[in-house]
């Protein structure tokens, strides 16, 4: 389980790599002052990334389900000491940590100038709902991750559609951008509604959730 995130890091990382050349060859082989071109290949780039990182979470699960094979293959008792629901959960923590990892990276790059966001009539909450925004996909790639799996592993392709679904959303709704309260709203009520079926799908219930918030 140990390896699972750096793993899954890895392939989040393969994944923006591909996207992010494909968008720099179109972006070069464009006209760069035909704005509305260029608006439409962003929104371009985002939903292939978007979909690009479905595909490798997909990938993901297969190299997974083999390794997991292996280990039953391998063992006296005939049982993985790994389930693939707990290998759901930690390859959608190493998901989610490369990818607010790389968003931090950003804010970073833009807060060194030139320049400060937020003078000459920019939004002053930019670094606050980037953070934001930043946490609430971490949080959606590990619930993500669980929903995905789920899905591949009981062959629920709705499931996974719905996952698909539900990450367009979220990255197109940072177009509404800098009108923040359109981005962000969204994505936590998603966020709410993902973690809920993820919490359902582990076999959580709400005598469950009682029980805890009761220390019992």
């Amino acid at each position: 389980r140990a390896l699972a995130v750096p793993g899954r890091a890895f392939f989040w990382l393969v994944s923006l790599l591909l996207s992010s050349l494909i968008w720099f060859i179109a972006v070069k082989a464009s006209d760069p002052r035909d704005e509305l071109l260029q608006k439409g290949l962003l929104i371009f780039g985002v939903m292939f990334s978007v979909l690009l990182q479905e595909a490798f979470r997909f990938l993901y699960y297969k190299l997974l389900r083999k390794a997991i094979e292996g280990l039953v293959a391998l063992s006296e008792d005939g049982c993985s000491p790994i389930s693939i629901q707990q290998m759901a959960y930690v390859a959608g923590v190493g998901f989610g940590l490369m990818s607010g990892a790389f968003s931090m990276i950003n804010l970073l790059a833009d807060s060194l100038g030139p320049g400060t966001v937020g003078i000459h009539g920019d939004s002053q909450l930019y670094f606050l709902t980037s953070a934001f925004m930043t946490m609430v996909l971490i949080f959606l790639h590990t619930f993500w991750g669980i929903l995905f799996f789920h899905g591949c592993e009981h062959r629920r392709w709705w499931e996974i559609a719905a996952v698909v679904v539900m990450h367009l959303a979220v990255s197109g709704s940072t177009f509404c951008n800098p009108l923040y309260v359109g981005s962000l709203v969204p994505s936590y009520v998603l966020m709410a509604a993902a973690a809920t079926w993820a919490y359902l799908l582990s076999g959580g219930s709400a005598q469950n959730l009682r029980r805890f918030l009761l220390c019992k």
